[in-house]
């Protein structure tokens, strides 16, 4: 097997603004060997600004706005780490995130954007929201306008700047008002003695559309602060407004002042011709957070778009130690102005028309763009050989990529035949039943959990990954209804420099040293290796207090308990296919990271129990069911699942461990998407309990109070082992 090329140097891109998501579309069409590409925003989505009025007037979804970074970097064969920047040191070349985290890289590249909050105003910050970040704002209206409709609020909006932002915004949300129902009182606010930002012919246009948009423009008008339900005017006025909104100008994120990077006197950075920081050759920056000193310009999404190719270039050739080029960014800009409803006005070189067309080319430009993310190169199939040997079409991974996690694990009967097949242990000591999900020791009197495992990764984010592999083998230690005691760490490493090596294990280390030290157990030692890809494993013991949980202790009647949703393994594999949406994924990762010590702990006093993981919830519920010689009941319709998952099980998207897990565990009476589910292997899964049903509802809520989304599933019942659904 050919090794993959060797990492060799870290780019990190902190943020996913407009220049970084179309340097990250040109990266998934010529990579550059040897670099580690990552991407650091603090969602899994960026938001395009330009389609921002047409959404707010009701015309796009919320959906239509976002550019799935996700998705993006699975392209672009890059990591995503969903955290926001709060530093950064150039000189050691490490930014920090606002979990604490500090990530060091060999060159970056800022693209935060800009916020419109207004801290100058007493009262902004508890009573009002920026326009920017969009995302928060956009969460903000939707809310507004439900209770609006409600009638929990009037539909009464401030927006505070009377530039072409303020200005769209004002028109949309009174657009919006009519729309649902509501007869909305508008007020704009502009501390200048007019419309800013535009030249006469336009300004003269957009004073008409306020007007008839019934948004009320108070001009020469400077704000002395806001309460709550009002904002009050330096001349003494008061306007109500339920909603208070700041879109009077850009104003650089306050973090950057704390940094020593060179600032203008308003906090932004101030860039070189070629982008990069003034006087730092390992940080490039640019969109509104950078101040271009060469060629002034004011903040417009088109000169992001205009600056990728030149940051993609440059940032190619600082990596290859060849020559940047400067950006050369054009004198003048064609301004689209929404104006609430479908039409807009136009502005280019001091001349204004206007037109419904006009809002029509506007979405075709906007839709244009978009269109760059929601067609992105797909990942190619697995290379088939002319000639194979008989067997070769029914091995998993001869049609699609092999999954990570627990996809990628062998199917349940092969491993329950080998260990069958194993004599029996000889010392007395050794106390475990076939299939548990840990190795039970006595040692001094006490009884001692022991069991191993590991994963081939699935997200390029290592500290992520050893976190949720860390959460995957405490597990069956939390199944076992025991307290984990030590662990030890087997890290298989990709191909990387010396640099990148330390890198990677200090946050592989690191992130799974949290994870046991919080659930009350040390990592105490190791061993790691370079392979073709990267994997981590722990080997984990425990101690129980008496005597351990197994497979067997499960009665007829018990209530079935699953602490955590199931599809992960879908949801995974439609990933790696670039067929799953990056807010499914980025819930997904962000449960599976989640500890369950503390669920474990309710259900202590459970007569059976096991961890969900790579043989299915079917497999899982199966072992139980064969241990303890009984049958299963199950509801689909009470089974939590993870969002997408279904949808994407419907579309035929399966892991690759699916078809042994479906041999291997049938389920009668198991239809449509949920059924299949019921196969899906997942990576660190829910716990599943066989507990009294007179305690089954308190042990429930309880769980569930601890932020676990639990259900009771099902029951054991009397009859030959088998699962069926009801």
């Amino acid at each position: 097997m050919q090794m993959p090329h060797p990492l060799t140097r870290d780019l990190v891109l902190i943020g996913g603004g407009h220049t970084h998501a179309l340097v990250l579309r040109k990266w998934a069409m010529a990579p550059l060997a040897g670099a580690r590409v990552t991407v650091i925003n603090p969602a899994p989505t960026a938001p395009y600004s330009g389609m921002l009025p047409g959404h707010i007037a009701g015309h796009y979804a919320r959906e239509d706005l976002d550019i799935d970074l996700v998705r993006l970097a699975r392209a672009a064969g890059a990591r995503v780490i969903l955290d926001r920047a709060v530093g950064l040191d150039a000189a050691r070349r490490q930014v920090t995130l606002g979990s604490g985290r500090v990530l060091e890289y060999d060159l970056a590249s800022l693209d935060i954007g800009i916020t419109a909050e207004m801290p100058a105003i007493p009262g902004f910050a508890e009573h009002a929201l920026g326009a920017k970040p969009l995302d928060i704002y956009a969460s903000r209206w939707r809310a507004f306008l439900v209770k609006v409709q409600a009638g929990q609020l009037h539909p009464e909006v401030a927006v505070i700047g009377a530039g072409v932002a303020g200005v769209e915004l004002a028109m949309a949300m009174s657009h919006a008002l009519r729309q649902a129902g509501a007869t909305p009182q508008v007020h704009l606010i502009e501390a200048a003695a007019g419309l800013t930002g535009t030249g006469p012919a336009t300004g003269a246009r957009l004073r008409r559309a306020l007007r008839d948009n019934g948004v009320t423009l108070h001009a020469g008008a400077s704000v002395a602060r806001i309460v709550a339900g009002a904002l009050q005017l330096v001349d003494g006025r008061q306007i109500a407004a339920d909603l208070i909104v700041g879109a009077a100008g850009a104003f650089a994120h306050r973090w950057l002042r704390d940094t020593a990077l060179p600032l203008t006197d308003d906090g932004f950075v101030i860039v070189a011709p070629d982008l990069r920081v003034k006087g730092h050759e390992t940080l490039f920056a640019t969109g509104d957070c950078a101040h271009m000193a060469h060629a002034p310009r004011p903040k417009a999404g088109v000169f992001a778009v205009r600056a990728a190719p030149v940051l993609y270039d440059n940032l190619r050739a600082a990596l290859t130690g060849q020559p940047t080029r400067p950006f050369h960014p054009q004198r003048d800009y064609l301004k689209l102005i929404s104006l609430g409803d479908k039409s807009a006005v136009a502005e280019k070189f001091g001349f204004a028309f206007s037109g419904p067309w006009l809002w029509r080319w506007k979405d075709r430009i906007d839709q244009a763009f978009m269109d760059k993310f929601r067609t992105l190169p797909a990942m190619p199939a697995p290379a088939r050989p002319a000639v194979q040997a008989l067997g070769g079409q029914e091995a998993p991974g001869h049609d699609q990529p092999l999954c990570g996690g627990c996809g990628s694990k062998l199917g349940a009967d092969a491993l329950h035949k080998v260990l069958s097949d194993l004599p029996a242990p000889q010392r007395s000591d050794i106390l475990s039943l076939p299939g548990d999900d840990a190795a039970v020791l006595a040692t001094g009197g006490a009884h001692q959990v022991m069991t191993t495992d590991h994963l081939r990764a699935f997200t390029d984010d290592p500290a992520l990954m050893a976190r949720i592999t860390a959460v995957h083998a405490l597990g069956d230690i939390w199944s076992m209804g025991a307290a984990p005691q030590a662990a030890t760490a087997t890290v298989i490493l990709p191909p990387m420099s010396p640099a990148l090596q330390a890198r990677t294990m200090a946050e592989v280390m690191q992130a799974s040293s949290e994870v046991f030290r919080a659930a009350g157990a040390d990592i105490v030692g190791g061993h790691s290796t370079t392979g073709a890809e990267l994997t981590l494993g722990f080997t984990v013991t425990g101690l129980c207090e008496g005597a351990p949980i197994t497979h067997a202790g499960a009665r007829a009647g018990d209530a079935l308990i699953l602490t955590r949703p199931i599809g992960s393994g879908t949801i995974l594999a439609a990933e790696m296919q670039m067929r799953a949406d990056g807010r499914h994924v980025a819930a997904l990762l962000a449960r599976m990271a989640q500890p369950q010590a503390d669920a474990a702990q309710v259900l202590r006093g459970a007569h059976a129990m096991t961890d969900v993981t790579g043989f299915g919830l079917a497999g899982h519920l199966m072992a139980l069911c064969r241990t303890s010689g009984l049958a299963a009941e199950i509801s689909l319709g009470d089974i939590p699942t993870y969002d997408g998952a279904e949808a994407l099980a419907e579309a035929g998207i399966r892991s690759t461990a699916w078809p042994a897990n479906m041999a291997a565990a049938p389920v009668t009476g198991a239809t449509g998407a949920r059924g299949t589910l019921l196969h899906d292997p997942q990576t660190a899964g829910g716990l599943l309990a066989s507990v009294a049903p007179d305690q089954a509802e308190t042990l429930l809520q309880e769980v569930r109070a601890l932020g676990h989304e639990a259900a009771i599933i099902g029951r054991m019942i009397a009859g030959a082992p088998a699962i069926r659904c009801v």
